[in-house]
């Protein structure tokens, strides 16, 4: 039996969203994000069918990174009524030197330009309070829909890299994060 706590304060709140640590109560929410056939296919199966798996996979991923980096994937919720509509958050992965800006949203929450407000709130939280110089951001090749929001936010493209042998390579962007506009002030 997966226990559940009460959920955290929000870490970052903006005009319309509040972004807040993912915990074991999120699970059903967790699971249907992780199945959506969009996150399916741009970002990638992680093998979570049932919220037991989901809980599972909040535990050993967002909450052990809260844990290890002070930093991880949160919740997106609407402000007004609490409700989740995705995920928005610095991760880090070994295999990338600097953490990346990760994001996604149920399907009837995009286009509502709630996951430019998310990862535009997630930037200034990596800079002002956790003090991270850059940040990347690493998209499937044909998620144009991401690869735009990324270049609205100030990131540029950088190279193409594999996270491990084997799997497709991803596009990486980069933001340096000492300029607000993310451009390099030289």
């Amino acid at each position: 039996m997966i226990r559940t706590r009460p959920h955290a304060l929000p870490v970052i709140e903006t005009p319309r969203l509040a972004l807040r640590q993912l915990d074991a109560g999120d699970a059903a929410f967790m699971c249907a994000l992780l199945n959506d056939a969009a996150f399916l296919r741009h970002i990638g199966d992680r093998g979570v069918r049932t919220p037991d798996d989901a809980a599972r996979y909040i535990e050993a991923g967002p909450v052990a990174s809260y844990g290890r980096f002070g930093f991880g994937l949160y919740l997106v919720a609407l402000k007004e009524t609490g409700e989740p509509i995705g995920i928005c958050g610095p991760l880090r992965r070994d295999t990338l030197p600097d953490a990346d800006l990760g994001f996604a949203l149920l399907p009837a929450f995009r286009s509502c330009g709630y996951a430019r407000e998310a990862a535009e709130a997630v930037i200034v939280h990596a800079r002002e309070a956790l003090g991270l110089p850059r940040l990347l951001a690493i998209t499937s090749p044909d998620n144009e829909t991401s690869v735009a929001l990324l270049l609205k936010l100030g990131f540029r493209f950088e190279r193409q890299a594999r996270l491990s042998p084997g799997e497709p390579a991803l596009n990486v962007f980069a933001r340096d994060l000492s300029s607000p506009t993310g451009f390099d002030p030289d």
